[in-house]
């Protein structure tokens, strides 16, 4: 598959909170929206460590005694899917229009687009991977926001851990889960944000997550084990966060004949990240909203 060539805004940012970051990715896709900034690939780190909700998660999955004792962050995403703890990870955020050529054609097609550059990414770091399509996506749309949904993705939802199901071309090394994606649409705006786990115990999340017992809690970490990796375990080498970051790069630019210009936020976008991290991604009513 052949892209037009075009230039975007390639933005790494410093490791910040779980809220900042939610803030800013949104930030950037109203003023893509809006036609004032260009299509951005944006690549970040969490500080300190935090889970993450999906967009129609249950705050009632979440230990928050526990959270609070391991010094954790909580934030609640504007896109689907279940919790991941964010730690030892990069991540990335690919927001333009559905005018832009890798995110035209819906959702599948677009995370197809997508995982195109993931795997070449990881080729790269000589993780060998695939890209697995699943029964066709569906969409569900609340609160003006289209938020990806399939039958896998509905079987996920069943258990508060989004790195034990795969969904429509999320990445996988030997059948286990690496990178996990999820998708967002307003108006004509596409936010997709996924996470590629670096290294560090998979199994750390289910001690901030509810279980009915500790039987329950060991099913589901013999259950992740089974199902989910990281980079190092696929690689079996130490992947720096720098290292990926180079990757990703290389690979957008290469897969989707993209000119990534280095940039960062412009003023207005700071602007609307301090308002959206006040308004929403900090204040209880957004993270307890369901």
């Amino acid at each position: 598959m052949s892209f037009v060539q075009a230039r975007w805004r390639l933005i790494q940012s410093s490791p910040s909170n779980g809220a900042w970051n939610m803030a800013v990715d949104e930030a950037i896709l109203d003023s893509v929206i809006a036609g004032i900034s260009p299509a951005t690939l944006r690549l970040y780190a969490w500080e300190p460590a935090c889970l993450s909700l999906g967009y129609a998660q249950p705050i009632n999955d979440v230990d928050r005694e526990a959270l609070e004792v391991g010094g954790f962050g909580l934030v609640r995403r504007p896109t689907g899917g279940r919790a991941i703890l964010h730690g030892d990870e990069l991540t990335y955020s690919v927001i333009g229009t559905e005018n832009d050529p890798p995110l035209a054609g819906g959702v599948l097609e677009s995370y197809c687009n997508l995982s195109l550059a993931l795997l070449e990414a990881l080729r790269l770091l000589g993780i060998p991977a695939q890209a697995l399509e699943k029964p066709a996506a569906q969409m569900a749309v609340s609160n003006n926001l289209a938020v990806e949904s399939s039958p896998a993705r509905q079987a996920a939802n069943q258990n508060p851990v989004c790195f034990e199901v795969p969904s429509n071309y999320e990445i996988t090394s030997s059948g286990k889960k690496l990178i996990g994606s999820a998708q967002a649409r307003r108006k004509h705006g596409v936010l997709q944000h996924g996470t590629l786990l670096l290294d560090g115990d998979l199994t750390r999340i289910l001690q901030v997550l509810k279980f009915r017992d500790d039987a329950a809690r060991e099913r589901a970490a013999s259950r992740l084990l089974e199902r989910a990796t990281t980079a190092e375990s696929a690689s079996g080498r130490i992947i720096t966060w720098d290292e990926a970051a180079e990757a990703y790069i290389r690979a957008f630019a290469s897969v989707l004949n993209l000119l990534l210009e280095p940039g960062d936020l412009t003023p207005d976008e700071k602007v609307r990240a301090e308002a959206l991290l006040e308004q929403k991604y900090t204040n209880p009513d957004w993270t307890g909203r369901v």
